[in-house]
């Protein structure tokens, strides 16, 4: 079972493929095959038939003649391709001799002029209709050098257009050429062509020359190209008698033909006067100039005679020369057969061995010049024993693979399409077992002018400016001449508007009276080109051009185009519309032309509808309407399968189709590719094909065909008969099986632009039936010597149709398979290239990555040779920035990448890869979202390190403000530290979507300092450092403003926090009335029953001085807020509260800075604390709480103070010279006053000691709260207002000790400079008086107080 490929109408008008070419077709002068690029009908009219036709009426000794013929040299291919009867209407009916028919010519160049009008039709300028004024425009002219065969009338053909008609008049030999003299020459009707009749007598020759039509109306002239005149000649060969040629066997030999000269050269082909063709190898070949060369005579060849044969192409006739006869001198007469193919022939037969010389060309170097865009051939024939080899080189360089082929016997190079790259030193080797020789050619490339830029007609209203350019190259550079109306410019009559600056003529504010037609002639002295242009004037408002309210039917998901042709001058501007609203189409799916058609790339089923074209100019608008119906497409969901079958049974194929019930269906059989023959043992119904009583004439390949107008499918299944039981097969099954041999004799037929017939002979199957063919290719361009699968067939198949790419040069080969196994290849097949075409696709797999933080290498994997469908096959590389939708960059690659540099950091880029190679571009491609390199990221935000209570710390983050990539994760390392001292570092990498952690302390007392980074492909970013927070402090309070209730206590600057997280708010910034600021006053302390939760804050500074704010402790009988509490941070404070409010009780904090902005964070009663997040360092705050159900219940104000801000990147003072003096002197002050103190002592004085050490201080215990001793010396007790103690230098060998037991194990203590204190206790000692550190008899400060 195999889907063959289904053909769709994808044209504007969705019509069916058409028929086989017929007269009829080419009656009403439409091509019969529009797929083709070759007009059949211009073959038809000439009288060509079709290659296939031409083999079937062949006599057969023609045909056998042409299979002899196709063993010669590719020179002589190209000369004698094929062997034909007369020519119609040449010989009577009763000459049925056999002639010779020649290579077929290749297409006139009106057929390449169709193909570019053909592309050119979606894109070229919009034309003038003819019911309004323009100047004349030439349509149709003969080719410059006009060939005409002497016994036809002579045709030069001139048609031109425009409003009014033009007239015309002939130049011949740059001189007026008065037709109404001669009787022979007469002038179509509406038409400049002329017509020179010699029915009535005369010589063609005497009307040779150069001619040139003048077409002109009242608005300008327009003129032809200068048309040289010759008239074909067929010279005789002169008579002559030729004498044998004696040469001794194993010596060169050249035999020359010197034909006449004919006007066109004739073709020159070798043939023996029985019209036998001369086999040719390497050693026997025809050179380019007619001769034959005998690289070395063997006595064989004179076995027969030599004729050279020249074909004329106009008289269709062949004249052959007097033959040559050959005698060969040879040491040994015996002509033994066997001897041709013995290894060493030429000693076997006694001829002695030479080294290679040159036949042609004579000497060691030569050169050689070429026009640019012609075919380059060299050529190299040598003599020698053995028969020399030989190879083609270029200096400097590799032959170019794409355009060089070897002829002849690898004799001839030929180089086509010869451009500039082209020139250079090639030198060919010729060589055998002797030695070897070297020729060298100098190629020089010139080049006739050929355009740059031509001038094209210029359609401008009154006022508007415009220019004509006209640029050409060549080699040597051309000259440029413009003229108007036929005329030099220089004698023109001036014109104030026209300004002519070299290749370019410049108007500025036209006018009607500017209407003309310029002439740009470019020429060097290999040639000339000639364009017309005109300017017209008008003032058109906008029209449609095409019939109106077409109807266009299309099938699902097919390409098609809508003709929407207008025209207005000033040109309209031309836009479309669905269903007559919305945004202008274009862009996307849809794709507007220059001459207002849209392409649809691909129909979809919302796409049908009524489509409006509106062309708009500043005189008006016009518009056209076309409605799009879109088809399903005709598809076979239960096709055929392969079926085996004994003889006599019945067998049913199904074909069961689903189309769009709109359409007509069709559904038809074929048999071995030819239509199906319905007799009486076959039924046919919808969905199936039934065979009744199936015979071995039934075997063969069944196609299913389901056509609409629109559309078809194909479905293709093979029946195998096998033949009745009784049939012995034991004897087969007795017999060793093996793989089969390899296929034989490959041949090439049915040649078309996309695909081709290969035949081929089976080989043996070695007693296992062939079950499979596979056919292999091999191209010379991108994988030269690489095989690939083109496709597979039925082992009952020794032919089949190949469906080609494009510019592919293949060779096929056939590989046979069965049960055991696959055969060797079959050898190559002959080379055939397609013709090329613009690429069908895009490349695949286009990325767009950084490799460098500063660029963006956009890569594809390049196409192959089944797609590149031409020469230079290259890629456009678009881009551009997605955001800033900024106008495309682009570059033209042939390679697989190109790196777009100077980019941003990873943004992203919209990236197009186009495929072009010289026949045009691709498919517009598709657009794929590319990144530039990544680079480091920054730091990630608002790091936070949170302690809700002494065994765990909870770190928040956010992600980095410019990732600069795509991030991978992030870095965590932390170390902990105690003063000087670290601990090791741990490292933590976490996923990109983690924000959070939480770790586990091992000890309450130590600290840490955390690290965090995140990263890129690059690496890691910029690192973000924070650390725990520090130990409790005391603080000094600090007075409230005099208009509030003071009640204050000394508190340590630390807040206390839980796992609740405050509920967010939305802050509200409120200007308040200016609170007048008192200076901070000192305090008295003030006893106040509470208890406080002592943890840390968010990060490490310096010991701060706060205050906390409490209502009573005991709870009023009204409803009330008391007992509020402060604790704050640098940049955030938690804040907790007592109530006596119902359950579910909504609060809203409040709180004003020292700016006098307030803001507001509502609270729901089950959270607390809450932390107000977004606050200042070192800025005074006065803060409320209130009910915000309940009006009139609110706390008292209070106030307190953030600390100021701490710097990670404060350098450890520990190191520092002036700090460890400063300790050193420090140490000595004290171990004085341990000196005075101990006298003190020993004199009788008393000293406060807590009775009952084990006993920690408490609330109950009111002189240890407000921190106060009671001394027994009245002298010793502190000032007023004084500092109690030095707090951060007690808590920090709190800390050393913590650090030991944390990361050393040791029972030691260092001071902060390093210097060893002692032990003075143990650890269990010194848990025990942990709640005395603060006492002050352990203060310096109170021991100089005792001293007083």
């Amino acid at each position: 079972m195999r889907r063959l490929a289904a053909s769709g109408a994808a044209g504007a008008a969705g019509a069916a493929a058409a028929p086989a070419a017929d007269s009829t077709d080419c009656a009403q002068g439409r091509s019969p095959r529009p797929r083709r690029l070759i007009d059949l009908c211009a073959l038809w009219d000439t009288g060509v038939s079709s290659p296939a036709a031409g083999w079937k009426r062949a006599s057969g000794i023609a045909r056998r003649r042409l299979n002899e013929a196709e063993t010669l040299s590719s020179v002589q291919e190209a000369q004698l391709e094929r062997l034909e009867a007369a020519r119609p209407g040449r010989l009577g009916s009763g000459e049925r001799g056999p002639v010779l028919r020649m290579a077929r010519q290749p297409p006139p160049p009106s057929v390449h002029a169709a193909i570019l009008l053909c592309l050119l039709s979606l894109s070229g300028a919009i034309e003038i209709p003819m019911d309004l004024s323009q100047p004349p425009t030439i349509t149709k002219q003969s080719v410059k050098d006009h060939i005409v065969d002497p016994r036809d009338n002579i045709l030069i053909e001139c048609e031109a257009k425009g409003n009014p008609a033009p007239s015309f008049h002939w130049t011949r030999n740059s001189r007026f050429f008065n037709i109404a003299k001669d009787p022979r020459v007469s002038m179509r009707r509406k038409s400049g062509t002329l017509v020179i009749d010699f029915r009535s007598g005369g010589r063609p020759e005497e009307y040779e020359g150069e001619y040139q039509c003048f077409a002109r109306n009242k608005f300008g002239t327009a003129l032809s190209n200068r048309i040289r005149l010759q008239v074909s000649k067929s010279p005789l060969w002169p008579k002559e008698n030729l004498d044998p040629v004696v040469v001794q066997e194993g010596a060169p030999l050249t035999l020359q033909c010197n034909p006449p000269p004919g006007l066109p050269s004739p073709v020159i082909f070798w043939m023996s006067s029985s019209m036998e063709p001369i086999t040719q190898d390497k050693r026997v070949s025809q050179g380019h100039n007619g001769d034959l060369y005998f690289s070395n005579v063997m006595l064989q060849d004179m076995q027969t005679d030599y004729s050279c044969n020249a074909r004329f192409h106009f008289t269709h006739t062949i004249q052959q020369k007097n033959a040559f006869t050959l005698k060969v001198l040879t040491n040994n007469p015996y002509n033994d057969s066997s001897l041709r193919n013995h290894p060493d022939m030429y000693s076997a037969r006694g001829v002695a061995e030479r080294t290679p010389s040159f036949m042609y060309p004579q000497g060691t170097a030569s050169s050689q010049m070429v026009l640019r865009g012609m075919d380059l051939l060299l050529e190299c024939i040598a003599s020698g024993v053995p028969t020399p080899d030989i190879a083609w080189y270029k200096k400097g360089g590799d032959l170019p693979s794409d355009k060089a082929k070897f002829e002849n016997f690898n004799k001839a190079l030929r180089i086509t399409n010869v451009s500039e790259e082209d020139s250079g030193e090639y030198f060919c080797l010729a060589s055998n077992k002797m030695g070897s020789i070297r020729h060298t050619i100098s190629v020089r490339v010139k080049a006739a002018p050929y355009w740059l830029d031509e001038p094209k007609n210029l359609i401008l209203a009154p006022g508007e400016d415009g220019r004509l350019v006209c640029r050409a190259n060549g080699n040597p550079k051309p000259t440029v001449q413009w003229m108007v109306n036929g005329e030099p410019l220089q004698s023109a009559p001036p014109n104030p508007n026209r300004e002519v600056a070299g290749d370019t003529i410049i108007f500025r504010d036209t006018q009607i009276s500017s209407r003309a037609v310029y002439q740009c002639n470019t020429s060097n002295e290999h040639g000339y080109l000639l364009a017309n242009a005109f300017v017209s004037v008008l003032d058109v408002p906008p029209r449609m051009l095409s019939p109106r309210n077409q109807l266009i039917r299309v099938i699902l998901y097919n390409r098609t185009r809508l003709d929407c042709p207008f025209f207005g001058s000033p040109i309209p501007t031309l836009r479309w519309f669905k269903n007559g609203q919305g945004s202008n189409l274009d862009g996307g799916n849809y794709h507007v032309y220059e001459n207002g058609s849209l392409e649809i790339k691909m129909i979809r089923k919302e796409d049908q509808g009524i489509y409006t074209c509106v062309a708009t100019n500043i005189l008006g608008k016009a518009e056209n309407q076309v409605r799009l119906e879109v088809k399903d497409p005709t598809r076979i969901y239960r096709m055929p399968e392969d079926q085996v079958a004994k003889r006599g049974t019945t067998v049913q194929l199904e074909c069961r189709v689903k189309h769009d019930p709109s359409l007509k269906l069709t559904v038809s059989w074929l048999k071995d590719d030819e239509p199906l023959y319905i007799g009486n043992r076959m039924k046919k119904e919808d969905d199936s094909l039934t065979i009744f009583g199936v015979a071995e004439r039934d075997q063969g390949s069944y196609t299913c065909v389901a056509s609409t107008e629109l559309d078809q499918d194909l479905a293709k299944a093979y029946l195998t008969v096998l033949a009745d039981q009784a049939t012995p097969t034991n004897r087969l099954a007795a017999l060793p099986k093996g793989r089969p041999d390899r296929p034989r004799d490959l041949e090439l037929t049915d040649l078309a632009e996309r695909s081709v017939r290969l035949t081929w002979i089976p080989g043996d199957d070695n007693n296992s039936p062939i079950t499979d063919y596979v056919v292999q290719f091999e191209e010379d361009q991108f994988q030269p010597g690489v095989w690939h699968d083109h496709s597979k067939f039925p082992g009952s198949v020794n032919s089949a149709i190949l469906q080609l790419s494009p510019y592919v040069n293949y060779q096929f080969r056939v590989i046979a398979i069965n049960e055991v196994g696959s055969s060797h290849p079959s050898l190559p097949s002959e080379r055939y290239r397609t013709s090329g075409a613009p690429p069908e696709s895009n490349p695949a797999d286009v990325k767009g990555e950084g490799t460098r933080k500063n660029n963006m290498e956009i890569t594809w994997t390049p196409m192959n040779a089944t797609s590149a469908f031409g020469p230079n096959l290259r890629y456009i590389v678009k881009w551009r920035r997605r955001e800033t939708r900024e106008t495309w960059n682009n570059a033209t690659v042939w390679g697989s990448r190109y790196v777009v540099g100077q980019t941003p950091v990873y943004v992203p880029y919209e990236i197009r890869v186009q495929a072009e190679n010289d026949f045009g571009k691709g498919p517009e491609p598709d657009t794929v979202i590319g990144y530039s390199g990544e680079d480091l990221p920054s730091a990630p935000r608002r790091f936070r390190v949170r302690q809700p209570n002494l065994e765990t710390i909870n770190l928040e983050w956010d992600h980095p403000e410019h990732p600069n990539g795509i991030l991978i994760g992030y870095t965590l390392k932390y170390v902990a530290f105690n003063g000087t001292k670290l601990g090791k570092q741990i490292v933590e990498n976490f996923s990109p979507n983690q924000t959070k952690f939480t770790m586990q302390r091992a000890d309450p007392v130590s600290r840490y300092r955390f690290t965090l980074s995140a990263r890129t492909q690059v690496g890691s970013g910029e690192a973000v450092t924070e650390e725990s927070p520090a130990p409790p402090n005391e603080a000094t309070p600090t007075a409230a403003p005099p208009t509030l209730p003071l009640t204050t206590v000394s508190v340590t600057g630390v807040v206390s926090s839980t796992d609740a997280t405050a509920t967010a708010a939305t802050t509200e910034a409120t200007t308040v009335p200016t609170i007048p600021s008192v200076a901070p006053t000192t305090m008295a302390t003030t006893t106040v029953a509470t208890t406080t939760t002592t943890a840390a804050t968010t990060m490490e500074r310096p010991p701060t001085t706060t205050s906390e704010t409490k209502m009573p402790e005991s709870a009023p009988d009204r409803q009330s807020i008391w007992n509020v509490t402060v604790l704050p941070n640098s940049k955030w404070a938690n804040i907790t509260w007592r109530h006596n409010l119902g359950p579910g009780t909504a609060f809203v904090v409040e709180y004003i800075d020292s700016n006098h902005t307030k803001k507001t964070v509502p609270v729901k009663s089950q959270v607390q604390p809450v932390q107000l997040t977004d606050l200042y360092p070192g800025m005074t705050y006065t803060l409320r709480v209130y009910s915000r159900d309940k009006e009139g219940i609110s706390s008292t104000v209070i106030t307190f103070m953030t600390s100021t801000a701490y710097t990670n990147n404060q350098a450890d003072i520990a190191t520092q010279g002036w700090f460890i003096g400063l300790m050193c002197a420090i140490a000595l002050l004290v171990l004085i006053l341990l000196i005075v103190c101990f006298i003190k002592r020993s004199r009788g004085g008393k000293y406060p000691v807590r009775e009952k050490k084990d006993v920690p201080l408490g609330p109950e215990d009111p002189k240890e709260e407000d921190g106060s001793f009671d001394y027994s010396d009245e002298d010793n007790k502190p000032l007023q207002g004084s500092q109690t103690s030095l707090d951060g230098t007690i808590k920090q060998q709190e800390s050393d000790d913590s650090l030991v037991d944390y990361g050393e194990g040791g029972e030691g203590q260092f001071n902060e400079d390093g210097s060893f204190i002692g032990q003075y206790t143990v650890k269990k000692d010194k848990e025990e008086t942990e709640g005395n550190e603060s006492s002050e008899a352990t203060s310096p400060v109170n021991a100089i107080y005792s001293l007083a």
